[in-house]
């Protein structure tokens, strides 16, 4: 049997267990097992790419989405070390002690775990990650397994690459190169084997950083502020078809609980900050002035993450592979609504400019995450949601469209495992036998929307705890904070809590909610045994 026919015939089987009952859709057979580059961004809201909603420019992503499909409804762990371990092991960050909930847990993950590389190499791939790493207590080539690694931060797990750093406009073309100088290498000397490139960005985390140059395409852009901008993306959203819902109002008093005091805040950034999500006419002037130039960084430093996104697509076009990559693009978690300064702030630089050390923070952040509630860290749906492009011309025949059934990080690998045609990628590793991967395939999905997603989605951060059940979401923030109940149907904006009304529904799912904590926790200690 030569290669091409025995890959089509793998892929259509593999195809065939993962979406058994799910009606024929819109996929394709690659000859070849397919290239996969997986790109995140890191703390991008989810309406701020242009095909999302928003104004920034990203004609990168936008090309994606018309040549692939956007997901509506997609979920991350809601910060970016649990999502990360999420999204290289297929399990919930819990089960593989890899979330700081509970705190006094060991942190180091279990030997049965495996990661991205580990499954993709019997299968003959070669896998690069380049960009920020944070997997704590993982290092990319020695636990994880990645052939080459540019990594950035936190220290413990770097190597091969400068320290971490605060000018991220600079990293970001780093990152990019590095990515560009393997898939080169890869073509001469491996161009008979397939590649996964694992590409992370830091942008727009803070430092809020970025060229003048850059800036000046968004001066003025946002002096009508974030209530504004509210309103333009949530109309813009309407149009796309992205979204329906109406928007939760700004909160104020909430945000994360290692934010910096309002006092502190002030002395180090000077009066021009605003430490709170407060209506944008509240502000002075001053304040006016300065927010709006914040926005107009981070948005700078978008649309610059999208350009060298596309230096690597066009590399990966140059050396005749984009047919058969599959690229999937999608943030780490919600916009940041934190503000810290672990640096010293430079307040006579320019704002942006190397030295200096800016936050986005909840106003802004709120915005960002339109038309969902909150922001990073809290897992009502502006912490967890990210925007989720997925894009394989000889794969995927769907142009342009939107999948609404909800989906998870930990879904990503056995999606890639299915389209490169792994019927079993076993239980066993290190002499240890793994529980089996939390996720499913989104292949079905990909093809078509699932008729009635009936699916369990569990979140837990700190002690923020949440559980996703078809329409129905039951949502809590802070230790002791109650449950909320939302029909997302009709109210993704969380606005209308139906917790009263219903209170046999949330006795039902903080019941399963429980079962799952108990069920990860319990593998997470007993493989500590």
């Amino acid at each position: 049997m030569n290669k091409s026919l025995k890959w089509v015939l793998l892929l259509l089987n593999a195809m065939a267990v993962f979406s058994a009952g799910v009606p024929a859709g819109p996929v394709l057979a690659a000859e070849q097992p397919p290239n996969f580059v997986v790109i995140l961004a890191d703390d991008m809201g989810f309406s701020d790419a242009g095909c999302y909603g928003g104004e920034i420019a990203t004609p990168v992503l936008d090309s994606l989405a018309d040549q692939g499909v956007r997901f509506t409804q997609f979920y991350t762990c809601g910060r970016c070390w649990p999502s990360r371990a999420a999204l290289l092991t297929g399990y919930y960050p819990q089960a593989t002690r890899s979330d700081p909930s509970p705190p006094e847990r060991d942190r180091w993950m279990p030997d049965w775990t495996r990661f991205m590389p580990d499954y993709l190499k019997p299968q003959g791939y070669r896998s690069y990650h380049s960009g920020k790493w944070h997997v704590l207590g993982v290092h990319p080539l020695d636990d994880a397994h990645f052939d080459q690694a540019f990594s950035l931060g936190p220290p413990a797990s770097t190597r091969n690459a400068p320290p971490f750093g605060p000018d991220q406009t600079k990293q970001s073309a780093p990152v990019a190169s590095a990515s560009i100088e393997f898939l080169k290498e890869h073509e001469r000397q491996h161009l008979d084997q397939p590649f996964f490139l694992y590409l992370c960005f830091t942008a727009p985390h803070h430092p809020l950083l970025a060229s003048e140059e850059d800036v000046a395409r968004y001066r003025g852009r946002y002096d009508k502020g974030w209530n504004a901008l509210c309103h333009e993306r949530l109309q813009t959203l309407k149009k796309l078809g992205i979204a329906d819902n109406e928007m939760h109002p700004f909160e104020p008093d909430v945000f994360p609980s290692w934010n910096m005091s309002e006092e502190e805040l002030l002395a180090k950034a000077g009066p021009g900050e605003a430490a709170r999500a407060v209506p944008w006419d509240s502000l002075n002037e001053e304040q006016k002035k300065f927010q709006s130039a914040k926005m107009e960084i981070y948005a700078a430093m978008i649309e610059r993450m999208d350009r060298e996104i596309g230096r690597v697509l066009e590399q990966v076009h140059a050396m005749g592979a984009e047919d058969n990559t599959v690229v999937i693009f999608l943030s780490d978690n919600g916009s940041s609504g934190e503000h810290r300064m672990p640096v010293p702030h430079n307040r006579n630089a320019r704002m942006g400019a190397p030295g200096t050390f800016l936050c986005l923070g909840p106003g802004w952040a709120s915005a960002s995450n339109v038309p969902f509630r909150l922001h990073k860290s809290f897992v009502h749906e502006g912490g967890i949601a990210s925007p989720l492009i997925v894009r394989w011309p000889a794969g995927l025949a769907a142009r342009g469209e939107l999948r609404r059934t909800p989906a998870h990080l930990i879904d990503l690998l056995p999606t890639m495992l299915d389209m490169a045609g792994v019927k079993d990628p076993g239980r066993t590793w290190n002499g240890r036998a793994a529980p089996p991967l939390e996720g499913q395939s989104l292949v079905p999905i990909l093809m078509k929307d699932s008729e009635n997603p009936q699916r369990e989605i569990y979140f837990h951060h700190l002690e923020n705890r949440a559980l996703r059940l078809g329409d129905w979401k039951l949502v809590a923030r802070g230790e002791n904070g109650p449950w909320e109940l939302y029909n997302l149907k009709t109210d993704r904006g969380e606005i209308n809590d139906l917790a009263s009304r219903y209170p046999e529904k949330v006795q039902d799912l903080a019941a399963r909610w429980q079962k799952h904590e108990d069920e990860y926790l319990g593998l997470a200690n007993a493989s500590a045994e």
